[in-house]
C-alpha cells in the first residue's frame, strides 16, 4: 500500500522517500581554505541552512568563514554543525576552493566528492596522486556548464571580476598617495578618465558598465568581433568598441588612466614597447586566472598583499575577486544550492559524473585516474579519456 501524506492529501512517492532519506545521509564538509591567495568561501549560513533544509548535513571548520566576516554562531543557528578541520574534511562531499595539499587530501574520505576551482598550475602532484590513489572525485565547478553551455560558476565570478575592479580602481585613483587624487568622471567642466579594457567577456562588460556608470570613458578593444558586437549591445552607446588593430591599442593605452586585462583568446600579450608609453600613474589590473601574464614585463601585485607597497615602477595588480569574498559567498552560494539537489539525487557521489551530463567537462579526477590532461600532465601522471571510464561503468 502507498503511504499518504495526510497534509497534502497526495500520495507519496518510493522515490521522494529514497531521495529524502538520502539526503539526511550526506554530509557536506567547509573546511576553511589554506591559501592566502584565495579568500573566497562558498558557502554561507543562509545557504547551509537552505541545504540543511533540504535535508543534507553541513559540517564547517571552526572559524572558517572568517574571510567572508561571518561567525561559526551564524552557521550554527543556520543548522550547520561547527567541526574540526579532520571532521569536515572527512565528509562525503567537500567543498574546497583552493587546491588542496596533501595532507588534507589524505584526510579525505575514500571515494569522497571534492568540489573546488580549476587552478591546474597550482595543484601538488603529490596531492592529485593521493586523490587517485583515494578514488575522489573532484570537480572544478568552475568548469560545469547548463544545458545551455554556459559556465553558471564562472561566469558569476567573472561578473564579480569586473565590477570589483572598476571600484578597486576608483578608489586607488582618487587616493592621492597611491593615484592621482582624481574621480573617474561625472564632473561638468572637468574631462573624464580613460578605461581601456582588453577582451569583451561577462568580466570585460561588467567592468565596463561599472566605469560607465561612474562617467568613465571606455574603450573596449577584442579580435573576437562577433563577441565584440554582442558586448556592444550589451554595454550600449557608452562603450567604444574596437578589433585590437597596432595603432588602436598603442593610442588606446597611452591614453588609458585604468587598464583592464580580461579574458581573450587566443590569449594576448602586451609588451615592453606598449608598457613604456602608458601613463605613470596608471592603474593595470589583470583579471584572468591564466598563469601566463598579459603584461609580462610589469611586476606582478596582489591586490590582498597586507603589505601593500608603493612601486616606483607601473605594477599589475591581481586577485580581485578575492578583495570581495563575501560577494562571491553569496554568489557561489546561490549557484551551489540547485547543484547539490542534484547530487543528492544521485544513488552515490561518483554516479553524479553518470547521471549530470554538464559535470563531466569539468571532472579533474575520476575512479582513480586523472582525466583533466592539463592536471595529469603537470602532476606527472597518465590521463585518460572520462568517455572510456564512464563505458566501463
Amino acid at each position: 500500500m502507498p503511504m499518504v501524506d495526510n497534509d497534502t492529501h497526495g500520495v507519496v512517492q518510493p522515490q521522494e522517500m529514497l531521495t529524502a532519506e538520502r539526503r539526511r545521509s550526506l554530509t557536506i564538509g567547509l573546511p576553511a581554505g589554506t591559501s592566502s591567495r584565495e579568500r573566497r568561501f562558498p558557502l554561507t549560513p543562509e545557504g547551509a541552512g537552505i541545504l540543511v533544509d533540504a535535508g543534507f548535513k553541513v559540517k564547517i571548520e571552526e572559524g572558517a568563514a572568517a574571510p567572508i566576516h561571518y561567525t561559526d554562531a551564524q552557521y550554527l543557528r543556520a543548522g550547520a554543525e561547527v567541526t574540526s578541520r579532520d571532521s569536515a574534511l572527512a565528509c562525503d562531499i567537500v567543498l574546497h576552493l583552493s587546491p588542496i595539499a596533501i595532507a588534507d587530501a589524505r584526510r579525505l574520505k575514500r571515494g569522497a566528492l571534492l568540489l573546488t576551482l580549476l587552478n591546474d598550475t597550482c595543484q601538488e602532484a603529490a596531492a592529485v596522486k593521493e586523490l587517485l590513489r583515494r578514488h575522489v572525485t573532484t570537480i572544478a565547478i568552475d568548469r560545469i556548464t547548463d544545458k545551455n553551455g554556459h559556465t553558471p560558476f564562472a561566469d558569476i565570478l567573472a561578473e564579480i571580476d569586473g565590477r570589483a575592479a572598476i571600484a578597486i580602481c576608483s578608489s586607488l585613483l582618487a587616493r592621492p598617495d597611491h593615484g592621482k587624487g582624481i574621480l573617474l568622471g561625472g564632473v561638468a567642466g572637468i574631462i573624464p578618465c580613460e578605461v581601456t579594457i582588453i577582451g569583451s567577456g561577462i568580466a570585460a562588460c561588467a567592468a565596463a558598465l561599472s566605469a560607465v556608470g561612474l562617467g568613465a570613458m571606455v574603450r573596449m578593444l577584442d579580435n573576437d568581433i562577433y563577441r565584440l558586437r554582442e558586448a556592444g549591445l550589451r554595454t550600449g552607446p557608452g562603450v567604444v568598441t574596437s578589433a585590437i588593430h597596432p595603432h588602436v591599442l598603442e593610442n588606446a593605452l597611452r591614453s588609458a588612466d585604468i587598464v583592464l586585462a580580461t579574458e581573450v583568446t587566443p590569449r594576448y600579450t602586451i609588451d615592453t614597447g606598449l608598457v613604456d608609453i602608458m601613463k605613470r600613474g596608471v592603474i593595470v589590473m589583470d583579471l584572468n586566472y591564466d598563469p601566463a601574464p598579459m603584461f609580462p614585463s610589469m611586476e606582478t601585485v596582489d591586490i590582498n598583499d597586507p603589505t601593500p607597497r608603493r612601486s616606483p615602477e607601473r605594477v599589475c595588480y591581481t586577485g580581485i575577486g578575492n578583495s570581495v569574498p563575501r560577494t562571491a559567498a553569496m554568489a557561489l552560494s546561490n549557484t551551489l544550492i540547485p547543484l547539490m539537489r542534484r547530487i543528492s539525487d544521485c544513488e552515490a557521489v561518483t554516479d553524479t559524473v553518470r547521471l549530470i551530463p554538464e559535470v563531466r567537462n569539468a571532472v579533474v579526477t575520476f575512479m582513480g585516474k586523472a582525466v583533466n590532461r592539463r592536471v595529469a600532465k603537470l602532476s606527472g601522471v597518465r590521463h585518460m579519456d572520462i568517455n572510456l571510464l564512464l563505458n566501463c561503468c
